[in-house]
């Protein structure tokens, strides 16, 4: 068994044990199940769908759980909402969360978890791209099939999670090139032929798609993702590239799924 396989293996376990009968069921997505998993640079993508509220005491048990099991996952660690089951069929956008988890928020939890447990709540437009990649990709750890859980979210939902995540790119591009490089890939491929694809799946796609002048960018962030080896970014083409693409996604006529049936 496998590093990843052990920490799922335990925390469905786990999961199954603290929420007993409120679980409905808990399902992997990203990475690691769209064939690119990288224990260095890859987190764990776990959604967890329940039938009620869940108190505090019972969030305080998962939470301590969760940052326990953490301390055995990948770098990036383990990544987490929980969300009831009114809200995934019909689907709810912006999408309402019970509890959510990174390793972004560790240290919030450890200096002041009652805090943490109180405020860790609300609506989050990722999980329209999580829902959707559960949906068309992802896989049932327990509990209900994801078909009897989810429905296929709506175009304009889902488009609009993903601009939400890339719209301040020109910007933003050099604080996470690798990131931003191959997201505004996975943007533009939705936007013109309906596809959800990967991080690495869209940059492969960039190649094929986009100018020359960009792929050696695309190449570098393609050779970061896949090993744990920072690239060197050509800064001028990084910020160029980010205003091509988001023109490009801007006023690419919007066929979304209906480039599939063509």
């Amino acid at each position: 068994m496998n590093l990843l396989e052990n920490i799922i293996q335990r925390f469905v376990e786990q999961s199954r044990a603290i929420l007993g009968d409120r679980l409905v069921g808990i399902y992997l997505h990203g990475s690691a199940v769209m064939g690119c998993f990288n224990e260095k640079k890859s987190d764990i993508d776990l959604l967890i769908v329940v039938n009620t509220v869940i108190p505090n005491d019972i969030k305080r048990k998962y939470m301590d759980m969760v940052v326990e099991l953490n301390t055995f996952a990948p770098k990036k660690g383990i990544e987490l909402s929980i969300v009831r089951k009114d809200v995934c069929k019909p689907f709810v956008y912006p999408t309402p969360f019970e509890l959510h988890f990174s390793v972004a928020h560790l240290d919030w939890y450890k200096t002041n978890p009652s805090d943490y447990i109180d405020k860790m709540n609300g609506t989050d437009k990722d999980l329209a791209v999580h829902f959707t990649i559960i949906y068309h990709r992802g896989k049932c750890l327990y509990g209900k099939e994801i078909e009897d859980v989810f429905e296929k979210v709506g175009e304009e939902f889902y488009f609009d999670s993903i601009w939400n995540d890339i719209q301040d790119a020109k910007e933003e591009i050099m604080s996470n090139p690798m990131y931003t490089i191959l997201n505004l890939c996975r943007v533009l491929v939705y936007k013109r032929d309906g596809l959800i694809l990967s991080k690495e799946e869209g940059g492969k796609w960039g190649i094929d798609n986009v100018p020359k002048k960009y792929h050696r960018l695309i190449l570098c962030a393609l050779d970061e993702y896949r090993s744990d080896k920072p690239a060197s970014w050509d800064e001028t083409c990084a910020y160029d590239y980010a205003a091509y693409m988001l023109d490009r996604i801007k006023n690419e006529p919007f066929l979304g799924e209906k480039a599939k049936g063509q």
